[in-house]
C-alpha cells in the first residue's frame, strides 16, 4: 500500500504546483488589465470600461485566493483533519462566488445609480475601444488557461477561475459593444447600460460557481455513470458476491470508494481478505483518481433492510427502467 500513497503523494505535489504557477499566472495577466483598464476608463469617464477594470482587479483577488489555497491544499493529514486538505479547493471555489457576487452587486449598485440619477455626458475614445479589444484577447487566452487546467487536474478552484475568465471575456464583448452603440448614437447612455448588464453577467457567474461546488462539499457525484463501472468492476471477480451500498465520493482531485460485498461464510478471514483485496485492485485498475477503496465484507445471504446510504445495481436498474418508460 506505500507505493500507491507514494504515488499519490507525488502527483498531488505536482498538482500543486502547476496551481501555484496558474494562480501567478492569472494574477499579474489581470493585474495588467485592471491597471490598464481602470486607467483609461477614469481618464476618459468610461463607466463600463471602469466596470470592466473593476472586475479584472477582482479577479486578482480571486487568483490570490487560489494561490493561498493551493498550499492549504498540499499540507499533509492531522488527526483534526484525517483525509487531508484536498477539499479546500471546494471551500475556496465557494469562497470565490461570494467575492465575485460582491463585486457584480457593487457594480450593479453604482451603475443603476448612474443611470438613474446622474447626468451622462461622456462619449467613447478610441482608447477605450483599444484597451477593451486587448482585454477581450487576454481574459480568452487566460480563460482557456485555466480551464483545460481546471479539467486536468480536477481543480474546482481553477475551473471557477477558469469560468469567472470566461464570463469576463463576455463583459468586455458587451463593453465594447456599448462602446460602439455610444459612438453611433453619439450618447454615453449605452456605456452606462452596458455596465449594468455587465454586473448582471457577474452575478450570474458567481451564482453558478456556488451551485456547482455544493457537489462536491456534500459528497455528490456528477457523473452516475461510475457507479455502473464499479459493479463491473467487482463482477470480474468470481468470489466477490452481490456487491452494494456503494458510496463514492470526491476530495480534490481524487475518489474514494467505499462497497459493501458478500462473500461464502465458509472463507476463512484471510481468503476473505484476499477476495477485497482484489476487489481494490481491480477497481484501481479501471477507474482512474482512485485514492482508497474501503471494502467491507459480509456473509452470502445477509439481509439488512434499513441500510438506506449508498447505491446497489438494482436501484441502478430501476432508475434505468423509470427513465425508458
Amino acid at each position: 500500500m506505500n507505493e500507491p500513497t507514494q504515488s499519490a503523494s507525488i502527483k498531488q505535489h505536482v498538482r500543486n504546483q502547476i496551481i501555484i504557477r496558474a494562480s501567478w499566472i492569472a494574477i499579474w495577466g489581470n493585474a495588467t488589465l485592471a491597471i490598464l483598464k481602470l486607467s483609461i476608463g477614469l481618464i476618459y469617464s468610461s463607466f463600463s470600461v471602469l466596470a470592466d477594470g473593476i472586475d479584472s482587479a477582482s479577479d486578482i483577488i480571486v487568483s490570490i485566493i487560489t494561490l493561498v489555497t493551493a498550499k492549504i491544499v498540499a499540507k499533509p493529514p492531522n488527526p483534526s483533519y484525517p483525509y487531508g486538505f484536498r477539499r479546500a479547493d471546494a471551500v475556496a471555489a465557494k469562497a470565490l462566488s461570494f467575492v465575485i457576487f460582491f463585486a457584480g452587486a457593487q457594480l450593479a449598485i453604482s451603475s443603476f445609480t448612474r443611470l438613474s440619477g446622474e447626468s451622462l455626458e461622456s462619449l467613447p475614445d478610441k482608447f477605450t475601444f483599444g484597451v477593451t479589444f486587448f482585454s477581450i484577447i487576454g481574459k480568452l487566452l487566460l480563460a482557456t488557461y485555466l480551464l483545460k487546467l481546471g479539467k486536468t487536474y480536477s481543480s474546482s478552484m481553477l475551473k471557477a477561475n477558469g469560468l469567472n475568465m470566461r464570463s469576463d471575456v463576455m463583459v468586455s464583448v458587451f463593453v465594447l459593444l456599448g462602446l460602439l452603440l455610444g459612438t453611433f448614437f453619439n450618447s454615453s447612455l449605452p456605456d452606462a447600460i452596458t455596465a449594468f448588464l455587465v454586473s448582471l453577467w457577474i452575478m450570474r457567474t458567481a451564482f453558478s460557481i456556488f451551485m456547482e461546488t455544493n457537489r462536491e462539499l456534500m459528497d455528490g457525484v456528477m457523473d452516475v455513470g461510475v457507479y455502473e463501472i464499479v459493479f463491473q468492476a467487482v463482477s470480474q471477480v468470481g468470489r466477490a458476491h452481490n456487491p452494494h451500498r456503494l458510496r463514492v465520493r470526491r476530495i480534490g482531485d481524487m475518489r474514494i470508494i467505499a462497497i459493501d460485498i458478500e462473500v461464502d461464510p465458509s472463507k476463512t478471514v484471510l481468503e476473505a481478505h484476499e477476495i477485497a483485496t482484489e476487489v481494490e485492485s481491480t477497481i484501481k485498475s479501471i477507474l482512474p483518481d482512485v485514492y482508497d477503496v474501503l471494502v467491507h465484507i459480509e456473509p452470502l445471504g445477509n439481509q439488512q433492510p434499513d441500510e438506506t446510504f449508498g447505491v446497489s445495481s438494482n436501484l441502478l436498474k430501476d432508475i434505468e427502467k423509470t427513465r425508458k418508460n
